[in-house]
């Protein structure tokens, strides 16, 4: 007898049904009655090549929804993470530094401009 045991914890998922995660097995059967639905709404206007292929392309996003991962997110937080990072933040991200010390000795250039004295800009 062997039990398998992943090397990171993250890794771990509890399969509930057909070795299925609760989240895969939920999106894998939205993406069967989507595909059903699809397949008796179109039956009278296409072919049965026709009505495979759009019954396929109308479950893939259903599916890809429980089973994709990227960068250990599920889809839904990525969508998230790419809106905030692509539309709600800005693109052009301006850097304005601050030289403490030219502040600090600012008073001291006003001073010497007032009495007139030779500044050295080196």
């Amino acid at each position: 007898m062997e039990v398998k045991i992943n090397k990171e914890i993250r890794d771990f998922t509890e399969s509930i049904f057909f070795g299925l995660s609760m989240r895969q097995f939920f999106f894998s059967v939205i993406a069967c009655a989507v595909a059903v639905i699809l397949y008796f709404i179109f039956r009278p206007f296409f072919g049965i090549e026709t009505l495979s292929w759009m019954c396929i392309l109308g479950a893939i996003p259903f599916a890809v929804l429980g089973f994709v991962k990227y960068n250990n997110m599920p889809i839904e937080n990525f969508i998230k993470a790419w809106i905030k990072s692509e539309i709600l933040m800005p693109k052009h991200l301006t850097f304005k530094s601050e030289n403490i010390y030219a502040l600090s000795l600012k008073p001291v250039y006003e001073k010497i401009k007032k009495e007139g004295m030779k500044v050295d800009n080196k």
